[in-house]
C-alpha cells in the first residue's frame, strides 16, 4: 500500500445500509456538506451511548 493512502487516525471498513437509509444519508451529506465519515462517527457515538457502551477518550 502506498504511503499516500494510509490512514493515521481512522480505520477503513466496508459495510452496507438499507436502501432507504443510504438515500437519506446521501441527502444529509449533500445538504450539510459534512463528510460522510464525520456523520458516521457521530452516528456510531450516539449508538454506543444509547447502548451504554463507554467510548474511550484518547
Amino acid at each position: 500500500m502506498s504511503t499516500n493512502n494510509q490512514l493515521v487516525n481512522r480505520k477503513r471498513f466496508s459495510n452496507s445500509l438499507r436502501n432507504d437509509l443510504a438515500i437519506e444519508f446521501d441527502k444529509l451529506h449533500n445538504k450539510t456538506q459534512i463528510p460522510k465519515s464525520k456523520l458516521l462517527d457521530e452516528a456510531i457515538e450516539l449508538l454506543l451511548e444509547k447502548r451504554n457502551h463507554p467510548i474511550p477518550k484518547d
